[in-house]
């Protein structure tokens, strides 16, 4: 059977990407990361997606961005909320974390050669997302040729380091739509940068509202437990 590590956040994208994995008759290998994220609660709903979907092994590896900075989701800056949709992909906002994918598809690069999984699989999104350049399918292609440049396993000529991102063109109503296909259940995700104590999402961080876009547009209702709206 061919493997597969899979990065999975814990939210609405990379569940449903661990599910396509699955589908596509990959052995997966599910990889979370602790990066110091102020919304890491959503390593508890990556947990639950696993024990959900399955998954051959589930790795949580503890690195702490927040040495670095520079980002409201490992900084003290405010989380911007109720931004118009329509700006969101206009301009890199403050919940870009510097480097992260880099940082993320590395260590999955390390998990997979160890492994000998020649797939990686990532829930990046090019359609319905905040503006993150590290979610471009050109820096994704780029890294593809990294990876096969600087393994050991790509050098000796063992096997082709692939990164998928089967979500990469698909509106998040697609996206919903395909993961209720496969079983998915939403409810045990978290997209939020802000959720509260109880793991509740905030509803007005740009990840919820692109998510409460996608199922008003799948004609569909959320099932994720949301914060009371303020009168």
């Amino acid at each position: 059977m061919k493997r597969a590590v899979v990065l999975l956040s814990g939210g609405l994208d990379s569940a449903t990407t661990l599910a396509l994995a699955h589908s596509d008759g990959f052995e997966t290998h599910a990889l979370s990361i602790d990066y110091g994220q102020r919304h890491r609660r959503e390593l508890e709903f990556a947990s639950r997606v696993v024990q959900a979907l399955g998954a051959a092994t589930h790795k949580i590896v503890a690195l702490d961005l927040r040495a670095i900075g520079g980002s409201a989701l490992t900084g003290s800056f405010a989380v911007p909320k109720g931004r118009p949709i329509e700006s969101m992909s206009e301009g890199i906002p403050i919940t870009y974390v510097p480097a992260r994918n880099t940082v993320l598809l590395g260590l999955a690069l390390g998990h997979a050669e160890v492994l000998e999984a020649f797939h990686i699989f990532i829930g990046a999104n090019h359609l319905d997302y905040s503006g993150y350049p590290d979610c471009r399918p050109e820096f994704l292609a780029q890294f593809e040729r990294l990876a096969n440049l600087a393994t050991k396993a790509g050098v000796e000529g063992r096997g082709s380091f692939r990164i998928q991102a089967p979500l990469l063109q698909r509106t998040k109503a697609e996206i919903i739509r395909e993961g209720i296909r496969l079983g998915v259940d939403y409810a045990l995700t978290l997209s939020c940068y802000d959720p509260d104590d109880q793991g509740r999402a905030c509803g007005r961080c740009d990840s919820c509202q692109l998510r409460l876009k996608g199922f008003a547009e799948a004609g569909m209702t959320d099932p994720a437990a949301y914060q009371p709206r303020e009168p």
